[in-house]
């Protein structure tokens, strides 16, 4: 499957969304997820083919010219108009997707599979908190629009400046608390922890989605359950980058990452 660019728009200094739309988006059929993906493979600059590929034809070529697989947030589906919108984060040159995107242009394809997801607000929850970073902010602002209506939702979400805030809308009562990253000199994996720590403590029972950096993430996620705020069951949390490290040196490290915070016993 893949999609052909319609348009590009910046959305902040960190963020780009694109529309894809043609033929090739034929039999695409949303997953319901509200955090809904789809694996799409940006093609390096040497690469002798272009999109649409046949995978098993690429497998025996070099690594420098084969595909880089990335999870990419859904951020709309039109099934009428036959048109599904992506929201990428984009750190100027770092990043093979941030980089496509700042650089597409209408008509260039995209080669993807999926989609594929696995949260959606608790329909019985009293309340929902939305927590992560720029890599995560495509997400939580799909998820902000799936909670039920009047229900309260909390987003806390980090970026670099207020260059890096975008508006978002919610049919629940909705409050966003942007964490800026310039105007603090505290410890980065602390910095969203602190700022779930300082909100006020939610009445009844709270469904968490916390995504973003692995360091961040896990530490939300022991502030969260050491102050028995949200249970596992209710809480989402998932590692989409490390600090330090690449996209391809964090995949290598990510399942072993996965297992430890799976294995890891928050004191209450």
């Amino acid at each position: 499957m893949y999609g052909e660019v319609i348009s590009t728009t910046h959305l902040s200094s960190h963020l780009v969304r694109v529309v894809l739309g043609g033929p090739g988006l034929e039999g695409f059929v949303s997953s319901g997820f509200a955090d809904e993906y789809v694996n799409c493979f940006f093609l390096p600059a040497t690469a002798p083919y272009s999109a649409p590929f046949q995978e098993e034809d690429i497998r025996g070529l070099p690594r420098e010219q084969r595909p880089f697989p990335r999870r990419i947030t859904v951020r709309s589906w039109d099934s009428a108009r036959g048109e599904l919108a992506l929201d990428i984060a984009a750190h100027g040159d770092v990043g093979h997707a941030g980089r496509w995107a700042t650089q597409a242009r209408p008509g260039d394809r995209l080669q993807l599979r999926g989609p594929a997801g696995g949260y959606r607000p608790h329909p019985e929850a009293d309340s929902y908190l939305l927590v992560g970073d720029e890599s995560a902010l495509p997400a939580i602002a799909a998820c902000a629009e799936a909670v039920p209506v009047g229900r309260h939702v909390v987003a806390v979400v980090e970026v670099e400046d207020a260059a890096g805030e975008v508006p978002l809308t919610s049919p629940g009562a909705l409050q966003v608390r942007w964490v800026h990253r310039a105007a603090h000199d505290t410890d980065p994996d602390e910095l969203l922890a602190d700022a779930v720590r300082a909100l006020p403590r939610p009445v009844g029972t709270v469904s968490a989605f916390v995504h973003g950096e692995a360091g961040a993430t896990r530490a939300v996620r022991r502030a969260l359950l050491s102050a028995r705020i949200v249970t596992e069951e209710n809480l989402s949390c998932s590692p989409y980058w490390r600090r330090g490290l690449d996209d391809e040196q964090w995949r290598a490290v990510k399942a072993d990452w996965l297992r430890s915070i799976a294995a890891e016993t928050v004191s209450h």
